[in-house]
């Protein structure tokens, strides 16, 4: 019979792209959605690691399940490191995808390709309700095109470009996408964990 193992957001986007990836290990997806009593977990740390720990640590302590929680983010070097762990919030509290997305190209007008390169980070934590905590992550290279494009993903999808391709996050499939991204690579750790726990 599968584990139930928690994903600590209500990010149905996300799910979606986790439950993909996961598909082929034996354990049950829940959510945040599927368990009551379980607060917004503020995301108040310093580094991706920071926040993945937190909310996987107290999420497994509160709901007794078994939880992975991840921190990503999009690093960009002309930007000192910005948008990091505020790339969610990167244009206010209440900024949306198109917000964000619309103050990053603004922030990198002018600049030349070379000069666009960028990162998506990716860190998982994974704990279990006794306090136990293990971490993995991934990294995708890239650079910040100068216009979105695609239809597809979230977040800064429309406007990274993953290294040695010339299409977006957001033209890519799925599957494409999974194989590649900073999430499916931790994920792919993950999985190694998720199989001693």
């Amino acid at each position: 019979m599968p584990r139930n193992l928690l994903i600590a957001t209500r990010n149905k986007k996300k799910r979606q792209e986790l439950h993909e990836i996961l598909s082929d290990c034996d354990i049950n997806l829940i959510t945040l959605d599927d368990v009551e009593g379980i607060p917004e977990i503020e995301e108040d740390g310093y580094t991706f690691e920071d926040n993945a720990i937190k909310k996987a640590s107290l999420v497994a302590a509160l709901s007794k399940f078994i939880t992975l929680a991840d921190d990503s983010g999009l690093v960009v070097d002309a930007l000192d490191g910005r948008p990091g762990v505020f790339s969610a919030r990167f244009a206010g509290i209440n900024a949306d995808d198109e917000k964000n997305n619309s103050k990053l190209l603004t922030m990198m007008q002018g600049l030349r390709e070379e000069e666009r390169t960028a990162r998506f980070v990716c860190v998982i934590a994974i704990a279990d309700p006794g306090g136990s905590v293990q971490t993995v992550q991934g990294v995708c290279e890239g650079r910040i095109a100068t216009f979105a494009s695609g239809q597809g993903g979230f977040g800064y999808d429309p406007l990274f470009i993953p290294a040695g391709l010339s299409k977006s996050f957001a033209e890519l499939s799925d599957k494409e996408k999974n194989m590649i991204s900073h999430r499916g690579k931790a994920l792919n750790e993950a999985k190694f964990l998720l199989q001693r726990i």
